[in-house]
């Protein structure tokens, strides 16, 4: 009887409605439980309350009241900061030191089942680990060994979280934080240590300074050295030359001094022997000849012999010369 009437009323108007609105209704369900999975996403999804499969970039449809999302998990590697933890070094120093982790979640499942809370294990694990290889090694190691501290932490969450399907790519010291009694102290060390690079540096500043200012004296005095030496080599040189030029010059003058005589030796010579030519020409008497004999005696008695032999011709001569300048004045008296 039932279902005759629901066939009546599937058969009727009102049938055809409801009919519709169970249509409506599974295309919301099936649009509902579709999942897109975005790009660097990871769905682990279970069914019936147990793992199912992992659902990666792309669309998927979820069954519905069988299947769930337990958890969307991001494979980007990914970057925390865990607050500063106390750490005692071998000299018991207690400091204060900051970690930053970065991490990648390799495998979904292991890392939705393998920890109840990844972050903590990691926050735990890293302090932990910190105080292990910080208490190995004393004060000033650990501030200066931090890329060796960061080796050695990385590798070792590496191993510890690769069964959560988490791979630590690299851990960093954000700061290290020493007390405040050890932060004067260093201050103070390092200042003295500044001081005395200072004072070192002055020092070799002022004995390079010297030596340079020495050793310019040094060339200085070797140039001025060298110059006087070109100097005087220079002079030395000039008065030569100079010397060598008047010996030339005096030579210069004197065979233009013989050249002048012997010219003039030689006009003279050639002038007697034209006019004792001429003479010779004219036919001269005896006392033409006696008269130029007088002439030479003249000029004989000019020059500058001490003794003069005057030959008798000459002397007879001289007096008759002598009585015609008599005659000669007494006409000129009348």
């Amino acid at each position: 009887m039932t279902q005759i009437t629901t066939a009546a009323m599937l058969a009727g108007p009102g049938g055809w409605v409801i009919a519709l609105l169970l249509i409506a209704f599974l295309l919301v369900v099936i649009i509902a439980n579709i999942r897109i999975v975005p790009q660097a996403k990871v769905y682990v999804v279970e069914r019936l309350g147990s793992f199912h499969e992992e659902w990666h970039t792309g669309p998927h449809w979820l069954i519905p009241f069988f299947d769930r999302v337990v958890k969307i998990v991001s494979i980007k590697e990914q970057v925390v900061d865990f607050k500063p933890q106390p750490v005692i070094t071998k000299d018991n120093v207690t400091m204060q030191i900051d970690t930053v982790v970065f991490f990648q979640v390799t495998d979904a499942k292991q890392y939705t089942y393998g920890v109840e809370r990844p972050m903590a294990a990691i926050e735990n694990l890293s302090a932990t680990t910190l105080r292990n290889i910080i208490g190995e090694m004393e004060l000033d190691a650990t501030l200066t060994s931090r890329d060796v501290i960061n080796t050695k932490i990385t590798a070792i969450l590496d191993q510890a979280t690769d069964r959560w399907g988490i791979k630590v790519n690299r851990v960093e010291l954000k700061n290290i934080l020493p007390p405040r009694e050890i932060q004067d102290a260093m201050e103070k060390q390092m200042k003295a240590e500044r001081e005395r690079r200072e004072k070192i540096l002055q020092a070799e500043g002022e004995k390079k300074s010297a030596i340079l200012v020495a050793e310019g004296e040094k060339q200085s005095q070797i140039l001025r050295a060298e110059a006087q030496k070109e100097s005087e080599i220079l002079k030395a040189q000039a008065e030569q030359e100079a010397m060598l030029l008047r010996a030339e010059a005096v030579r210069q003058q004197k065979i233009l001094e013989a050249q002048g005589e012997a010219e003039s030796i030689q006009l003279t010579q050639s002038a007697l022997a034209e006019s004792l030519k001429l003479l010779n020409a004219a036919s001269p008497d005896n006392s033409v000849i006696q008269l130029k004999s007088l002439e030479a005696f003249a000029k004989a008695a000019d020059g500058k012999a001490t003794k003069i032999i005057i030959p008798s011709e000459i002397q007879g001569l001289a007096g008759l010369a002598g009585a015609l300048q008599g005659i000669t004045d007494q006409k000129q008296q009348g």
